[in-house]
């Protein structure tokens, strides 16, 4: 099979379509972006680590992500893990008609509830069964955003996927119930906005992600790679701020590697040692290593699935999956080959898989891939 092409939306003609400028990040992005209709999917997320040892987290989305060639059926997601690993996930929809979501900025609305903010400030609140939530976001790393923000997947560019992180590093005031229990804490926290016109596992057959802080450095970064059908083209996203300010931000310069690896035997897909993110510009290099100390999440999608859906991803033995893991956090700063800074700090990793087996055999070459 020849393989399609995919691509970064990185061109003038594509900054100038998407009526977008290089580093210049305007609230109607926040914005919804493509209608509604089926198989358009596009969702708003809001996730915060919490002092207390909770991580709490929140999707507005206007349809279940396992379902796009739907129409409208907007979808609220509460996620919360407990100190003890306990995870608790609970989901409530709207009717079509309890929707709305502004062109002009991010003010997203299902029933009582919002998703609010102007790339700087943030408010969600949302209620799933026996789960609650009120969250303020305060931005403390500008917003950003890979170039466009778009992948565009086959020969007319017909398929997409646009990710842009407005509050790449945030701080946090929540508060929360789970049943009866009330909790208020602050913590750190991220916001992002997705959207698609097709199914992701369609476009995507694997991604690694990290983001966090250390000493006065926040990060965001990215390994993804595109199915089989779109030649395993990798993509790659970073961002490294210091102070709150951008100082590194072309994919192109960054490299990514995996060491060592073993299979998880919940989702059958790799654990790596470490991971790194290696950039370098002219005499300038920023090394970030991330080395795996605890499997944090690790699920199939088939856990979460429902009915039928359930029953023929079992069928077909569906091997998607997600795992998270606490990380040992290291970056090392070099000029001209000599190191002038290192920090180090506890943080985290994330792993998802949407398609292609993983042999024991070909570990690191199918993780670098």
């Amino acid at each position: 099979m020849t393989a399609k092409p995919a691509r970064q939306a990185d061109r003038p003609e594509d900054y100038a379509r998407l009526n977008l400028e290089r580093r210049l990040i305007k609230p109607w992005e926040d914005g919804i972006r493509i209608d509604t209709a089926a198989p358009n999917l596009e969702w708003w997320y809001i996730d915060a680590d919490l002092d207390d040892g909770t991580g709490l987290c929140m999707i507005f989305a206007t349809k279940d992500g396992t379902r796009p060639h739907q129409p409208l059926g907007p979808q609220l997601e509460i996620d919360i893990t407990k100190p003890d690993g306990t995870r608790l996930v609970r989901s409530w929809y709207a009717k079509p008609e309890e929707f709305s979501a502004s062109k002009d900025g991010c003010d997203v609305r299902m029933g009582d509830f919002r998703f609010t903010g102007d790339l700087h400030e943030y408010r969600v609140s949302g209620e799933a069964e026996e789960l609650s939530a009120d969250i303020r976001l305060e931005g403390l790393t500008e917003p950003w955003r890979p170039e466009s923000g778009l992948l565009l997947f086959g020969p007319k560019d017909e398929h997409f996927f646009g990710w842009t992180p407005f509050v790449p590093f945030g701080k946090v005031t929540a508060t929360y119930k789970i049943g009866d229990e009330v909790h208020e804490a602050t913590g750190r926290g991220y916001h992002d906005h997705n959207w698609t016109n097709t199914d992701l596992s369609h476009l995507i057959d694997h991604w690694w992600w990290a983001r966090g802080e250390v000493g006065p450095y926040t990060f965001l970064a990215a390994h993804i790679v595109a199915t089989e059908k779109y030649g395993y083209t990798p993509f790659h996203w970073y961002m490294l701020a210091r102070d709150g300010k951008v100082i590194a931000d072309d994919g192109s310069k960054m490299t990514f590697t995996t060491h060592g690896a073993e299979i998880n035997e919940k989702t059958g897909k790799p654990e790596p040692d470490a991971i790194s993110f290696d950039y370098q510009d002219g005499d300038t290099r920023y090394e970030l290593t991330l080395t795996r100390q605890k499997t944090l999440v690790a699920y199939t999608w088939i856990d979460f699935a429902k009915g039928w859906q359930k029953d023929l991803m079992k069928l077909i033995r569906y091997p998607g999956g997600y795992m998270r893991f606490l990380a040992a956090t290291s970056l090392d700063c070099y000029k001209a080959g000599e190191r002038v800074e290192h920090y180090e700090k506890t943080g985290a990793f994330e792993q998802i898989f949407y398609k292609r087996e993983i042999h024991e055999e070909s570990l690191e070459h199918d993780l670098d891939r």
